[in-house]
């Protein structure tokens, strides 16, 4: 099916306003798809760099890594690539309610709500954005190299993505392959935290691969991870804090400079108690970035409760199959972040062990009982 069809199946289920959209990225997406070419034949193109070149390939090994060592599922994305004609591939709109940690949220049909619009042209989200604000809502737009299509195409890899370092770029590889492989409707935030912790330790155990254990590559992926870890952390009891500050806070005090103060407070923090322990640079600009509600929602759709993944994947004894295969049991929960939290408060130890294959032998027999398709 492609981007027009896809549009033309959904038009009854739309309003005028969401009409114009759908109409509009259908066409940009089938703009995109059509300008796609063969990774093999970019990989000849003489007008792709040498440096491009190699991300082009690194790529195709980090998907296959994902599909065969991660079993994340089989697709036929990045088997392409797109040149833009731009530095970001699409430009997404957040929005938030100025005395409440929520989201705004839009409703997508097969998708459910999302935190979140994407525009493929920079001007339209300027517009957006405008007009979110003009409804006394905090906004940030910002651009985006990569995206996932959740399975509805074949997604190219993009010039944009190219500017990743390395790690990065099979980071992103492995992040978007989760997403074609779980992806819980309605529930973004969850799904973005699944996405970015498996990025993260399926990178580590792709240069642990491919380098071994003394490799300066897996030694930079640890730092990053560790720091994420210790954002995460401290984003997660802030924003909660936060979160009890705009629930008991009198509305009497409801003024702009109070709340300004209070996320200045969040930050100083961060810059005195935490900056200081970090051990790269990945997040020193959040002690000075202009901040609202709208970017702190961002980092708790990709950050918060990092912990909670960590803990299910170390019961799931550190195999990646395992942990996928029991955050697909979430897929149906109301609350899936809510009920992880359940999950790993009350899991049995001495009875999860049992359950986990210790040798290629009984993975195979666990694949067979559960009907774990291979790759």
């Amino acid at each position: 099916m492609d981007a027009l069809k896809f549009a033309l199946v959904l038009l009854p289920l739309l309003t005028g306003c969401q009409i114009n959209y759908l109409a509009s990225s259908a066409y940009n997406q089938m703009k995109l798809l059509n300008a796609r070419v063969p990774i093999e034949q970019a990989l000849k193109d003489p007008n792709i760099s040498d440096q491009e070149k190699s991300k082009l390939e690194l790529a195709q090994k980090a998907r296959t890594f994902a599909e065969n060592d991660l079993h994340l599922k089989s697709t036929e994305n990045y088997t392409s690539y797109v040149k833009l004609d731009r530095p970001y591939v699409t430009y997404v709109v957040s929005a938030a309610y100025k005395w409440e940690l929520k989201h705004y949220q839009w409703s997508y049909p097969f998708v459910g709500k999302m935190p979140y619009k994407g525009y493929f042209n920079e001007e339209s989200a300027k517009e957006q954005e405008v007009e979110l604000q003009q409804e006394n809502l905090d906004t940030y737009m910002r651009g985006v190299s990569a995206y996932s299509t959740l399975g509805w195409f074949k997604d190219p890899l993009l010039s944009s993505m190219l500017r990743y370092k390395d790690y990065d770029l099979v980071n992103t590889i492995i992040h978007e392959t989760v997403h074609a492989t779980l992806y819980i409707k309605g529930s973004a935030d969850f799904n973005e935290r699944l996405a970015m912790f498996l990025g993260n330790k399926g990178a580590e155990q792709y240069y642990l691969k491919v380098e071994g254990e003394n490799s300066p590559t897996l030694a930079a992926i640890k730092k990053d991870n560790e720091d994420d870890k210790t954002f995460s952390k401290f984003i997660s009891e802030e924003l909660r804090d936060l979160a009890t500050w705009y629930k008991n806070i009198p509305e009497a005090d409801h003024t702009e400079r109070r709340r300004m103060e209070r996320i200045a407070g969040i930050q100083e923090k961060f810059k005195t108690q935490v900056l200081p322990k970090m051990k790269t640079k990945n997040y020193e600009k959040f002690a000075t970035t202009p901040m609202n509600n709208a970017r702190l929602l961002v980092y708790k759709t990709y950050l918060s409760d990092l912990a909670d993944f960590e803990t299910l994947y170390q019961q799931s004894g550190n195999n990646f199959q395992i942990f996928i295969e029991r955050c697909k049991a979430l897929e149906k929960e109301k609350d899936p972040a809510q009920k992880l939290k359940e999950l790993i408060g009350t899991t049995n130890e001495s009875e999860l062990r049992a359950n986990i294959p210790t040798t290629e032998t009984q993975l195979d027999q666990k694949k067979k009982e559960s009907k774990i398709p291979t790759h």
